[in-house]
């Protein structure tokens, strides 16, 4: 077996974590000794031991002397659980294969070097651009603190997300659906304007067919704090909690529903407008500090347009039904002014073509290069 084959069974191995690992990273880890793997480890869940551990544990004696294939730098300092580097050393592993640095520039090199100080072999930069899109919301948030965000919508071909009555149900098929759930286990929160709540009474929560699923704090944007007291939202059987995020501007009323929602169990944040809307770059600042590392937005179209104009998004995937309304009065997928030319356009890069059922699905990540996003 070569180093790219071992390293990209390492990612499946690391794959097995998604949507419980937050807020740290998917890891694999290969043992391998004379050309046969001898053990096998992923990161399961924060808080528990890293796969470099798992994998070597796996592996028992036969790690003497073997090489070690793992997706992300080993750790060298202590955080939860011991330095995996440590581990290296006391099972006499001799050759360390690693996919990716750490992308933290406070220990970005440090596991390497440190192995390398103690007669260990290090080869970095195996399956590298397979390692960063894994751990791409790790990657983002530990360099800017902010979350990772996802822009997902469900339209019809003529660009319609729901008819002239509201009606979006159903846009996109069971399949895709199914897919948005799996979407939902991995990220830490979700995020739709206050007219989907009204028009929908979403839950919010996700609901997997195999398997139980971990649930994103729900964020619904709500200027007004016109939120039904009776929505689903804040009465949920559910782990995580409700944000309603608001205007920083109060009054009587105000202060007397902000009261009713918090005896409900929801939470309230509070941002500053910009031009007369939540700053949704502020609030990523904001939900950035609270450890929300990834974002799903799922709408409606205003919210979609802001998130865009923002500069937000880092990654959209846009499911199409073989649907078409005809008419100009349904939801578009975008609501409000737009920008006047078309080179002044968001430009999606690294796309990608997926089938769900009867849909397709386009994925791929916003340029914003060469636009000017919103500050804070």
């Amino acid at each position: 077996m070569n180093d790219k084959l071992l390293m990209r069974t390492a990612l499946e191995l690391a794959e097995k974590g998604r949507g419980f690992t937050s807020p740290n990273p998917m890891v694999g880890a290969l043992v391998v000794k004379d050309g046969n793997i001898v053990g096998r480890g992923y990161h399961k869940a924060a808080g528990l031991a890293h796969a470099e551990v798992n994998a070597i544990n796996d592996a028992g004696e036969k790690a003497v002397g073997a090489d070690l294939y793992v997706t992300l730098e080993p750790c060298n300092h202590q955080g939860r659980t011991p330095p995996c580097t440590q581990k290296i050393l006391q099972a006499g592993i001799k050759r360390v294969f690693v996919a990716v640095d750490d992308p933290n520039p406070d220990v970005k090199g440090g596991g390497n070097k440190y192995l390398e100080a103690n007669g260990v072999t290090v080869i970095s930069g195996i399956c590298e651009s397979e390692a960063k899109k894994l751990n791409e919301i790790f990657i983002k948030y530990t360099k800017t603190k902010l979350p990772f965000v996802i822009l997902k919508c469900a339209s019809t071909l003529d660009g319609r997300i729901a008819s002239r009555t509201g009606d979006a149900r159903w846009v996109s098929g069971e399949e895709s659906r199914e897919f948005v759930h799996q979407i939902r286990h991995q990220v830490d929160g979700i995020m739709v304007g206050i007219k989907t709540v009204i028009s929908d009474d979403p839950s919010l929560t996700t609901r997997l067919k195999h398997g139980k699923g971990l649930d994103p704090v729900r964020i619904i944007l709500d200027t007004r704090l016109s939120i039904p007291e009776n929505a689903k939202l804040l009465s949920l059987n559910s782990k995580s909690k409700t944000i309603i995020v608001t205007s920083t501007d109060t009054n009587a009323d105000y202060d007397k529903k902000e009261r009713i929602l918090k005896d409900k169990g929801a939470g309230i944040l509070k941002i500053p407008l910009k031009n007369g809307l939540i700053d949704l770059g502020y609030l990523m600042y904001q939900l950035g500090n609270m450890g929300i590392t990834s974002l799903l937005i799922e709408g409606g179209s205003r919210v979609i347009a802001s998130a865009l104009k923002a500069g937000i998004v880092d990654k959209i995937m846009f499911f199409y039904a073989p649907k078409i309304l005809g008419g100009d009065d349904g939801f578009p997928i975008c609501r409000g002014p737009g920008p006047e030319f078309m080179n002044q356009s968001k430009f999606v890069k690294d796309l990608n073509i997926r089938r769900f059922g009867e849909d397709i699905m386009i994925e791929g990540y916003i340029d914003n290069s060469s636009s000017n996003p919103q500050t804070f």
